[in-house]
């Protein structure tokens, strides 16, 4: 039986909660309506969220985006409903989401909102591009 669009977005646990890491999805190939014109509007969904008890299932969402492929939707509204279903579903620890559209009437637009659950705070950023630390041992 083939696969049908679906707005039920499943979890499963996830397999390091004592841990904050982060999981980065591009999701390339996003679709909706224009409410005013019922012309598609294409978009670029870059997600990335830390984790807390569950982890979105890849299936689920994927249909959950296909679910959106008929439905007329501003993009504001549509970036931040998915938002709130992704929250809802996972609980994460941070949540964001970016919306590229594609351009129309020659413009861009990308809608990014996120969410942060009360009282979470990321681990300080550690950059990596002069690590590991040079040899203070090499001669000059």
């Amino acid at each position: 039986m083939p696969s049908r669009p679906s707005t039920r977005l499943q979890t499963f646990p996830n397999p390091n909660p004592e841990r904050d890491y982060r999981i980065h999805m591009e999701i390339p190939e996003f679709s909706c309506l224009c409410p005013m014109t019922g012309q598609p509007d294409f978009a670029t969904l870059l997600l990335d969220y830390v984790p807390d008890k569950t982890c979105v299932e890849l299936k689920s969402l994927k249909l959950y985006v296909w679910s959106y492929r008929d439905m007329g939707a501003y993009h504001e509204a549509v970036t931040n409903r998915i938002l709130g279903d992704l929250v809802a579903a996972t609980r994460p620890r941070y949540l964001r989401l970016a919306a590229r559209f594609n351009v129309r009437g020659g413009i861009f637009t990308t809608i990014v909102v996120d969410h942060r659950k009360r009282g979470w705070r990321p681990a300080p950023f550690v950059p990596l591009d002069s690590f590991p630390p040079a040899d203070p041992h090499a001669a000059a």
